[in-house]
């Protein structure tokens, strides 16, 4: 029987290719998304046909506890979670709402206690399970005009190694990677000559691509069961 993996935010990005890898290595899957319910389905459908796998493609604002609760409805048995929905801010703290403050931490970090206070009962029952969230360098290093994305992503990383210590007995992994300057949809927000001075910084010289995050969290879900509470990092070299 095929184990049972969550992914968060997969109509697109780094979430798209966890779920393609996925598929390929005989998972069935749950992908949710907040806007992208026609791109979603179709990446269903393909995944489906292409490695006869199960999969179910649900609209979920995992911002939201009620709807994250209501998503859970229809995940009767569960493996692994992956934690990838986010979104960014770029501005001055001081011209930020409190509104847009809030819906990056509860996007970002809210939906990580969201899913997980869910998938944990589900995990008991088998006495194991994998919890891998997605994180950011942000989150250790912080950026200039994204206080709010470093601080959920530091958050995230808190979060990670808090639950892996309380799980451990219960043979549940929880660990977390974090990226890099990755190309994504997200990272389309910096101009030309900022991509080019952040890409300076690199030792690889250049940005890392989903596929191989994809690979990395694959990596961290084979992993031994004593790996747990770590922050593990793909950057190119960067830190």
């Amino acid at each position: 029987m095929n184990k049972k993996v969550l992914i968060t935010g997969a109509s697109r990005g780094i979430g798209e290719a966890i779920a393609r890898k996925l598929a390929k290595e005989h998972y069935d899957l749950y992908l949710t998304c907040l806007h992208s319910e026609e791109k979603l389905h179709t990446l269903a459908t393909y995944l489906e046909k292409e490695y006869n796998v199960s999969v179910g493609a649900f609209l979920c604002d995992m911002s939201s506890c009620k709807e994250v609760d209501r998503l859970f409805r229809h995940i009767p048995s569960l493996d692994v979670l992956i934690n990838n929905a986010g979104i960014s801010y770029i501005g001055l703290l001081s011209e930020m709402s409190p509104d847009a403050w809030r819906q990056v931490l509860d996007t970002n970090l809210s939906s990580l206690f969201y899913t997980s206070r869910n998938a944990v009962p589900l995990m008991l029952k088998n006495h194991r399970g994998k919890i891998i969230n997605i994180s950011s360098v942000w989150g250790s290093c912080g950026a200039s005009m994204e206080v709010a994305y470093s601080a959920s992503k530091g958050g995230v990383n808190s979060f990670t190694k808090a639950l892996a210590k309380e799980l451990a007995p219960s043979g549940i992994q929880v660990n977390a990677v974090a990226c890099g300057f990755i190309n994504t949809e997200m990272n389309l927000c910096y101009s030309e000559d900022e991509r080019r001075s952040l890409i300076e910084e690199i030792p690889a010289d250049r940005m890392g691509n989903t596929a191989e995050v994809a690979d990395m969290v694959y990596s961290v879900l084979s992993m031994p069961s004593y790996a747990t509470g770590q922050i593990f990092t793909i950057d190119g070299g960067w830190r």
